[in-house]
C-alpha cells in the first residue's frame, strides 16, 4: 500500500488494486492498512468501502474469527448513517449477514445460542428492510445440518421459496441442495442436482470447485469412475494451496486415498503443506485433516508408514507420525463442535470417512502414475523377484555355491548373475563376513574384483562412464592381485572404452569422442595380443566384443562411411571365435552387431534379413534374454522403412518378453519410446501417450532423469495437441514438484520448456490469469539467455499475444518490443510476424477506433518482419507474411470503421494471393479474403452491386474448381446482401 494516502482518490485506487491481488495475508494486511488509511477522512463513505474489502480479505483469506467484528461496524455505520448507503453499498451489506453466519458455524467457541441469536438480527434487519427472507431460511437451514438436526422441514422452507436477489448464487444453492440428497444416501439425485455445475453451466467464486470435491466419491459409487478423474483434475487446480478451500483439497486427498493413488495424495499433500498452518477456521480445520487422516491412514495400513509425509512447519515428519498428530487435532475439533452443538454429528461423520473402504483398487488418475514403492527413498539394491513366467536361477543359500553361481551367470551373460552378486554384496558388507576357505571359490580379493566388475557393467549401462571406467581399472588392480590376468585384461578394456565414452569438454566433441574411441580399440588391440595365452575363450570373446563395440561406437558417432568395413572386420573376427568356442551370447553379439552396422550404413533391407535371421538363431539357440532386445532394433528397423503395422508387433512381442527378466536386462524406456512412435504412426495417440509415459517412468527407475524429463515433456505436449489440458496440467504440476526441479537443480532450459508447455496448457484451459502469470515470469527469466535470444522472441511474443487476449496492451507492447529486440539476433521471421498481427487485430478488435493507431503501429512493425524475410530469402511455412499482413490490415481497418482504408488493403490482399488454382492451398485463405472484402463493401460502405459481383465471381471460380465447401459463406454473405437491396 502507499505509505500516505491523502485523498479518498488515493484510497480507491489502493482499494483497486488489493482487490486484485490474491487471497492471503498480503491482500489482507493491506487491508487492514487501508481501513486506518480511510479513517483520516470526515465523511463515512470511504470507511465503509475499506471496511468491505477487509471482510472480504478474512472471509475468502479463512479467518473467520475476524469478519464479525468487521460487519459489526459495518452494521453501526449503517445504523448512524443510512443515508451514505447507496443501493449498491446497501446490497452488500445485507448480502454479507450471511458471511456471518458461516464464519460463527465455524468457530466452535461461539455458543449455538449466539448463532441462533444471530438468525434472528438477520431475519427481523431483513423484515424491516423490507426483504424477502428465502437467504434467511437459507441460513437456518445451513445450521440445521451443521448441529446435525432433522433438516427436512428446515431444507423445505428454504428450498420451497422463490429466490431473490439477495440469494446465494444458483451455483452455490445447486451444491446445497445437493448435499441434502446426499447425506439422505440419494447419490443419484444429487448428480442430477449438480450437473449444472458439474458441466460448467453454473459457477461463482467458489463453484465448481467446492461442488466438484464432494462429487466424487458419488460419482465413485454409481460407476463413473471416467468422470470422477475428469473431475478430480479440474476441481483440485482450483482449489490447492487456497486456505479457504482446505475442506475441498481435503476430500481431493481423501478420494485419492480410495482410488489406489496413494502416492498422488502424498504428492498433493505435499503441494498443499501450507494448509497446515493457514487455516485459521475451526471447520475447515477439520474438514481438511479428516482428509488427510483418511489418507495417511490407508498408507499406514499399506505397510508404508515410515514413508516421509509433509505436515506442520518446525519437524520432519513420517506417516505414521503425522497421522498420530492430525487424528489428535481432529478428535479435539470435532469434540468441541459437538460440545457446542450438543450432538456427536461431527464425531460421526468423520468416523464415517475414516471407516469408508476403498471405491477401487486402482483408476489411473494422471499420466504419471506412481505407486508408493515409487516415492518411497531409494533402498539398497535387492535381488529381483523372479517373475512368473519363468524359472530363475535359484540364488542358493551356501556362500560357495553362491559365488559359484554367480560366476557361472555372469560368465553366460545370464541376467540372473545380478540377483547373486546383489546377495554377495550385501554379505560381504557385512561386519561378520568370513570368506569361505574353498580353493575352488578362490581368495576374497577376487571376489571384491567381481563385486567392482559387476559395478562397473551397471554404472556403464547408466551412462556414468567416469564411474564405470574408475570402477574397471580397481577391479583390473584387485584381479591382478589375485592373479587372474585373462580377468584383469577384460576389465582394462572395460576401463578403457567406458574412458572413451565420457562426454568431452572440447568445441567438437564429436571428433574428440571419435579420436578417444579409435585410440581405445588400438588399446585393446594391444591389450589382447599381450594376454592371448592367459585369456579362457569366454574371456577373449568378450574382449572382441569390447574391440568391436568400439569401433561401432565410432561408426554410430561420426556415421562415416570409411568405419563401415573395419566394423565388419572385427564383428566377423568375434562371430568366427564365439562359433568355434560354441559361445552363443558372443554369437547373438556379432549378428546384433553386423545387423546395426549395416542400418547406421544406410542398407536397411540388408539389415532386416540379418536381424530376421538372428531372430530365428535366437528361437533355436538362445540365449532367450537376447530376444526383447532383438525384436527391439527390428522395431526400428521397421519404423526407419516406413512399415508401422510390423514395427508395433515387434516392439509389443519385445516388451512382452522384456516382462520375463529382471528390470535391467533390456531398455524398456527405448521399446515404450519407439512403440509410441509406431502408435503414432498408426494414429493411435492416446496409445502412443502412454507408452511415452512408460518409457519416462523406466528412465527415472534407472536413474536417467534428465532423459525421462525430456520424454515426459514430450507426452505433456502430445496431451495438450489432443486436448487433454488438465492431464498435461496434472503431469506437469506433478514433475515440478519434483524436489531436484524446484530447487533449480535440473537443467534450467528443460524446466523452463516444463513450465512453458504448462503456460501453454493453462491458457487452452481458458485460465488466462494463471498463464499470463507464467508466461511474463518466463519472459522474464529468458531475457538473460543471452546464448539463445531465439528463445526469448518465442516466449516473450506469446506473452504479449496473451496480455493482448487480456486487454492489457500497455505491457502487451513491452513483451512485443523484447520479442522484436531477440529476432533481431537470432530471427524468428514467421511466428513474430503472427504475434503482432495477433496484437493489432485484438487491440483493434476490443477498443475499436480508440485502438486503431496502436494496432496500427504492431503491423508496421509486422511490415519490418516481412521485408526482412523478404530480403533473407526466407520462405514462411504457412501463410505468405505479405499476403497475411495486408488481410490483417484490411481486418484491424474495418474493426476500427476506417472501411475505405479496410476495403484497400483487403484488394491488395487478393492480388497478392491471385485467384487460386485447383490443388492451390491457399483456397481458404483467398475465400476468407474475398468474403471480408465483400462485407466491408457492402454492408459497411453500402455499396452492393460492387459486392454481389466479387461475391459471385468467386463462387464461380470456386465451384469450377471443386471447392464448393469453401462458397457457402460466400453465398451466405450474397444472399444477405441481396436481401437488403
Amino acid at each position: 500500500m502507499p505509505t500516505a494516502i491523502q485523498t479518498t482518490d488515493e484510497l480507491y485506487q489502493a482499494l483497486q488494486d488489493n482487490d486484485a491481488r490474491p487471497y492471503g495475508r498480503t491482500r489482507t494486511v493491506t487491508a487492514e492498512e487501508l481501513v486506518d488509511a480511510a479513517e483520516q477522512f470526515e465523511e463515512p463513505v470511504p470507511l465503509v468501502h475499506a471496511l468491505l474489502e477487509l471482510q472480504e480479505a478474512y472471509t475468502y483469506g479463512s479467518e473467520p474469527r475476524k469478519s464479525p467484528v468487521v460487519f459489526a461496524r459495518l452494521l453501526t455505520l449503517f445504523d448512524e448513517h443510512p443515508d451514505v448507503f447507496d443501493d449498491r453499498l446497501r446490497h452488500q451489506l445485507f448480502w454479507r449477514f450471511k458471511w456471518v453466519g458461516h464464519a460463527l458455524r465455524q468457530l466452535p467457541e461461539i455458543p449455538l445460542a449466539s448463532l441462533r441469536q444471530w438468525l434472528t438480527e438477520m431475519r427481523d434487519r431483513y423484515e424491516k428492510a423490507g426483504l424477502g427472507l428465502q437467504p434467511y431460511y437459507g441460513q437456518a437451514y445451513q445450521l440445521a445440518a451443521h448441529v446435525g438436526e432433522d433438516t427436512a422441514l428446515a431444507y423445505e422452507l428454504w428450498a420451497g421459496r422463490a429466490r431473490t436477489r439477495l440469494s446465494d448464487c444458483e451455483a452455490c444453492e445447486i451444491c446445497e441442495r445437493a448435499l441434502f440428497h446426499l447425506a439422505a444416501g440419494d447419490d443419484e439425485r444429487a448428480l442430477r442436482t449438480w450437473e449444472p455445475v458439474l458441466a460448467g453451466k453454473e459457477s461463482c467464486r467458489e463453484e465448481p470447485a467446492r461442488s466438484l470435491s464432494y462429487a466424487l466419491l458419488p460419482l465413485l459409487r454409481t460407476g463413473h469412475a471416467d468422470r470422477a478423474r475428469e473431475l478430480h483434475l479440474v476441481g483440485y487446480r482450483g482449489c490447492r494451496r487456497n486456505p479457504a478451500m482446505s475442506g475441498e483439497v481435503g476430500r481431493h486427498l481423501e478420494f485419492c486415498a480410495l482410488t489406489g493413488n496413494e502416492a498422488r495424495g502424498l504428492e498433493l499433500l505435499a503441494e498443499n503443506r501450507n494448509l497446515f498452518d493457514e487455516v485459521d477456521s475451526p471447520l475447515d480445520q477439520l474438514d481438511f485433516l479428516t482428509g488427510v487422516e483418511v489418507l495417511l491412514q490407508r498408507v499406514e495400513l499399506l505397510g508404508h508408514g515410515e514413508l516421509p509425509a509433509a505436515g506442520y512447519a518446525g519437524r520432519t515428519w513420517t506417516v505414521s507420525g503425522l497421522r498420530a498428530e492430525v487424528r489428535g487435532r481432529a478428535d479435539d475439533l470435532a469434540a468441541r463442535f459437538d460440545a457446542r452443538n450438543g450432538t456427536s454429528t461431527h464425531t460421526d461423520r468423520r468416523r464415517a470417512r475414516l471407516d469408508r473402504a476403498p471405491l477401487l483398487d486402482a483408476l489411473e488418475l494422471t499420466l504419471r502414475t506412481r505407486s508408493l514403492d515409487d516415492v518411497a527413498p531409494a533402498a539398497p539394491a535387492a535381488p529381483v523377484a523372479a517373475p512368473v513366467s519363468r524359472t530363475a536361477a535359484a540364488v542358493p543359500d551356501a556362500l560357495p555355491e553362491l559365488i559359484s553361481q554367480a560366476r557361472k551367470l555372469e560368465e553366460q551373460g545370464h541376467p540372473d548373475a545380478e540377483a547373486c552378486f546383489a546377495r554377495l554384496r550385501t554379505l560381504v558388507a557385512a561386519r561378520d563376513y568370513t570368506h569361505p576357505d574353498d580353493p575352488a571359490v578362490g581368495p576374497l580379493v577376487r571376489l571384491r574384483a567381481d563385486l567392482l566388475a559387476e559395478e562397473a557393467t551397471s554404472a556403464a549401462g547408466k551412462d556414468d562412464f567416469a564411474e564405470a571406467a574408475a570402477l574397471n581399472e580397481e577391479a583390473a588392480a584387485l584381479y591382478d592381485d589375485a592373479s587372474e590376468p585373462g580377468h584383469a585384461a577384460v576389465a582394462r578394456a572395460g576401463a578403457l572404452l567406458a574412458t572413451a565414452q565420457i562426454p568431452a569438454e572440447e568445441a567438437d566433441g564429436a571428433e574428440a569422442k571419435a579420436a578417444a574411441l579409435t585410440a581405445a580399440h588400438t588399446s585393446m588391440v594391444r591389450l589382447h595380443e599381450e594376454t592371448t595365452g592367459s585369456l579362457a575363450p569366454y574371456q577373449e570373446a568378450r574382449l572382441l566384443r569390447l574391440r568391436a563395440t568400439a569401433l561401432g561406437l565410432r561408426l554410430q558417432l561420426t556415421g562415416s562411411k570409411e568405419y563401415v568395413t573395419p566394423v565388419f572386420a572385427e564383428t566377423d573376427l568375434l562371430h568366427a571365435f564365439a562359433t568355434r568356442h560354441d559361445i552363443a551370447g558372443q554369437i547373438s553379439g556379432a549378428l546384433m552387431l553386423r545387423a546395426s552396422t549395416h542400418a547406421i550404413s544406410g542398407d536397411l533391407p540388408t539389415a532386416v534379413t540379418e536381424i530376421d535371421a538372428l531372430l530365428g538363431r535366437l528361437k533355436a539357440h538362445g540365449p532367450a534374454w537376447h530376444l526383447p532386445r532383438t525384436l527391439g532394433l527390428r522395431g526400428r528397423l521397421q519404423l526407419a522403412l516406413r512399415v508401422p503395422e510390423a514395427a508395433y508387433a515387434d516392439l509389443t512381442e519385445g516388451l512382452r518378453l522384456a516382462a520375463d527378466w529382471p528390470a535391467d536386462t533390456v531398455d524398456t524406456s527405448r521399446l515404450h519410446g519407439d512403440l509410441a512412435e509406431a502408435c503414432m504412426h498408426l494414429s493411435r495417440p492416446d496409445e502412443a501417450l502412454r507408452h511415452l509415459t512408460r518409457s519416462a517412468e523406466a528412465d527415472l527407475r534407472h536413474g536417467s532423469r534428465i532423459e525421462a524429463f525430456c520424454t515426459y515433456s514430450n507426452a505433456a505436449q502430445l496431451s495438450l495437441d489432443l486436448g487433454r489440458v488438465e492431464d498435461c496440467i496434472a503431469l506437469l504440476d506433478s514433475l515440478l514438484a519434483e524436489p531436484d526441479v524446484a530447487s533449480g537443480e535440473l537443467d534450467d532450459r528443460l524446466a523452463a520448456q516444463l513450465r512453458l508447455t504448462r503456460a501453454r496448457a493453462l491458457r487452452a484451459g481458458e485460465d488466462l490469469k494463471a498463464a499470463t502469470a507464467e508466461f511474463a515470469a518466463l519472459a522474464a527469466e529468458s531475457a538473460g539467455w543471452d546464448d539463445d535470444p531465439g528463445s526469448h522472441a518465442m516466449i516473450a511474443a506469446e506473452t504479449a499475444v496473451l496480455l493482448g487476449e487480456s486487454g492489457e496492451f500497455g505491457p502487451a507492447r513491452e513483451a512485443a518490443d523484447q520479442a522484436i529486440a531477440a529476432h533481431a539476433r537470432d530471427p524468428r521471421y514467421e511466428l513474430l510476424s503472427n504475434s503482432l498481427r495477433e496484437l493489432a487485430r485484438l487491440q483493434a478488435q476490443q477498443q475499436g477506433a480508440e485502438g486503431l493507431a496502436d494496432a496500427l503501429a504492431f503491423l508496421a512493425d509486422a511490415g519490418r518482419i516481412a521485408d526482412e524475410a523478404r530480403a533473407a530469402g526466407y520462405e514462411a511455412r504457412g501463410r505468405s507474411l505479405d499476403s497475411a499482413l495486408a488481410y490483417e490490415h484490411g481486418r484491424v481497418n474495418a474493426y476500427a470503421g476506417a472501411y475505405e482504408d479496410a476495403l484497400t488493403a483487403l484488394e491488395k490482399a487478393l492480388a497478392l494471393l491471385g485467384e487460386p488454382a485447383q490443388q492451390d492451398d491457399r483456397v481458404g485463405e483467398w475465400a476468407e479474403c474475398v468474403r471480408l472484402a465483400g462485407a466491408v463493401e457492402g454492408l459497411y460502405l453500402k455499396r452492393p452491386a460492387p459486392a454481389l459481383t466479387r461475391l459471385d465471381a468467386a463462387v464461380s471460380h470456386l465451384t469450377a474448381l471443386g471447392h464448393t465447401e469453401e462458397t457457402e459463406p460466400l453465398t451466405s454473405l450474397a444472399s444477405r446482401l441481396r436481401d437488403e437491396e
